[in-house]
């Protein structure tokens, strides 16, 4: 892409999300990293992106000495034995599926006594295919991990929308997530980060409560999976 058009893109975006969300809070845009290179995610940086975001730990791994500038955060679905890899090097784990993976992230955090910062995963379209708690269960569970991990700091909720045309569906899923999270802020979980939408909804996100958005091809274009990046 040329770098006038990753300019443009997140310029775009800054301008949609700078009045805040439905409930006037401030709105943190997350770009989605995945197959980009260090080079072109300094670049978005150097444009004004402040947190970017891996989907796999060897990416992870391979880029994150070499961003300057920048927060940094894990959005992709999490295995326990390379749970190690993030700790302490990200400020932000956004898919917590679990309790077995939330008490691997206490360990390891534990180990280097420090708290990790985490959102839990809620799969809030019931699909079977999707990583999260599901979401009748979602508030014990949450409670539960809060509880069970002194060393995790639970900070909010995060979900991935489903494929749909039926907007008035994803919004009904999108209130039922900010319901969820500002039901779980009155239980002391100091909570302050709604994870919901992405390049294909997040429109529809923030105009129902989301405050946090994690946006790939919006910012970056379409991704060349012909390319090792």
């Amino acid at each position: 892409m040329a770098n006038s058009m990753l300019k443009e893109n997140l310029e775009k975006v800054f301008t949609q999300i700078q009045k805040g969300n439905n409930l006037g809070e401030k709105i943190d845009l997350v770009g989605a990293t995945k197959m980009q290179s260090a080079e072109i995610i300094n670049e978005a940086i150097s444009y004004g992106l402040k947190i970017v975001a891996e989907n796999k730990v060897q990416e992870f791994r391979e880029k994150n000495k070499l961003l300057i500038g920048c927060e940094q955060h894990f959005i992709g679905h999490l295995q326990t034995n390379k749970v190690k890899y993030l700790i302490g090097k990200v400020s932000l784990i956004h898919s917590v599926d679990s309790l077995h993976l939330a008490e691997e992230i206490n360990k390891q955090a534990e180990k280097r006594n420090l708290v990790q910062e985490v959102l839990i995963e809620i799969n809030v379209g019931n699909e079977v295919q999707k990583s999260g708690l599901e979401f009748s269960l979602a508030k014990e569970e949450v409670l539960k991990i809060a509880h069970l991990c002194p060393y995790i700091k639970v900070v909010g909720l995060m979900s991935m929308l489903p494929r749909s045309e039926d907007k008035n569906y994803l919004a009904e899923l999108c209130k039922n997530m900010r319901e969820l999270y500002d039901e779980l802020k009155t239980c002391g979980l100091h909570f302050k980060h709604l994870s919901v939408g992405t390049s294909g909804d997040y429109e529809i996100a923030i105009a129902n409560g989301s405050n946090m958005i994690r946006l790939g091809r919006t910012i970056f274009g379409e991704r060349n999976y012909g390319e090792v990046k």
